[in-house]
């Protein structure tokens, strides 16, 4: 019999861990999850970096070397990720060579306090880029109005890029055209498309959480019997934009010259209501060509008991419109909801950013 997991992969869906830390590079616990339980590739955040860097004491002697070198807190927070994303790179090149680049990956977000300013995430970009040195290393651009640009400009330069943050239908229509433009500027560019690779991540449980706690406030038996069910037909109908704008004439044109889509990627895939099923937003959203990043107790949770049943996505479109419907007819603003998880979503990462610089400078302080 077949793993949980490796069924995942049969069905299309690449499992990436949504987890880094030099901990799990030594010990040999993450060529473990590539080996035993499907993981084909990386993603890291501001809070992932935040709590590797500041649990245990994996990184005293890097911080103590940086200490004696007189190096700033911002440099010595770059050279530690860009050396573990760098090491995680390696290690799954492998993969990357196996699956020509589309799995492998490892993720390196820019500087969350970047988010709305163009001209600094391009640069940013590039800075990262280039010091990790590796091919399938992707740049995380957040998909604020702001990062379109950026993720256009990024990509002419033949940068993978890993759009995060996306919340919206509408915002997600954006990202696709933001990477679109791109290829076409890296094809002026004489880049070779078939080696830019870009996944865009779309935001599941979070959705839920906001919706659940407005429809607990509604309180009425229409609205508890609609809680759980916005996150998933939120991603169900990204998966119908994605199939309907890879469709186009102007997509055929750039997979005519080599372009690979960008892939959807199901992000915060984590259940946070104890009450759904630990599965729940791996096993309601598979489909060909999709990327699951999934921390490693989701991880745990589908390798155990998870039931795949192929594709969860598609059949289900009509009731992804219609939950969404009677959502804005309780007086559940959509709009309103992804506004405010796109600006809860850049906060948090903000703030971790913040108490990770404040963390590190007062190692350095004292030579750790």
């Amino acid at each position: 019999m077949t793993t949980p997991t490796q069924q995942l992969s049969d069905a299309g869906v690449s499992i990436w861990l949504d987890d880094l830390s030099r901990g799990r590079l030594k010990t040999g616990t993450l060529r473990k999850l590539i080996e035993e339980k499907n993981v084909v590739g990386v993603t890291t955040n501001p809070s992932i970096f935040h709590a590797a860097i500041t649990t245990g004491h994996d990184y005293d002697a890097v911080i103590a070397a940086q200490a004696a070198a007189g190096a700033t807190v911002e440099e010595t927070v770059f050279e530690i990720t860009t050396t573990d994303v760098a090491d995680a790179c390696d290690l799954f090149a492998p993969v990357a060579a196996a699956s020509r680049g589309v799995d492998g990956r490892v993720s390196i977000e820019v500087d969350p306090r970047l988010a709305w300013d163009t001209a600094g995430t391009i640069a940013e970009a590039k800075h990262l880029y280039k010091k990790v040195g590796k091919d399938n290393v992707l740049i995380k651009i957040p998909a604020t109005l702001e990062g379109l640009e950026a993720i256009t400009a990024t990509l002419a330069e033949g940068i993978s890029v890993n759009v995060t943050l996306i919340f919206s239908l509408e915002r997600y229509r954006a990202v696709i055209n933001a990477f679109q433009s791109g290829l076409e500027q890296a094809k002026e560019n004489g880049h070779n498309l078939a080696t830019i690779h870009s996944v865009a991540s779309f935001f599941v449980s979070r959705v839920d959480a906001e919706i659940d706690k407005r429809l607990d406030a509604i309180g009425t038996l229409q609205a508890k019997s609609l809680k759980g069910m916005a996150g998933v037909a939120n991603a169900r109908l990204a998966y119908q934009v994605y199939e309907e704008l890879f469709s186009t004439e102007r997509w055929a044109v750039l997979a005519e010259a080599g372009a690979l889509p960008q892939r959807p990627l199901w992000a915060s895939t984590g259940v946070k209501d104890p009450a759904y099923p630990d599965t729940l937003y791996v096993t309601e959203l598979v489909a060909p060509g999709v990327v699951n990043t999934m921390p490693e107790k989701t991880l745990d949770a589908t390798f155990d008991h998870g039931t795949v049943t192929g594709d969860t996505i598609t059949r289900g479109y009509d009731d992804a419109n219609a939950t969404l419907d009677a959502l804005e007819a309780l007086g559940v603003s959509y709009n309103d909801v992804v506004a405010i998880l796109e600006s809860e979503g850049l906060d948090k990462f903000v703030a971790s950013w913040k108490e990770l610089l404040g963390d590190v400078e007062g190692a350095l302080s004292t030579g750790r």
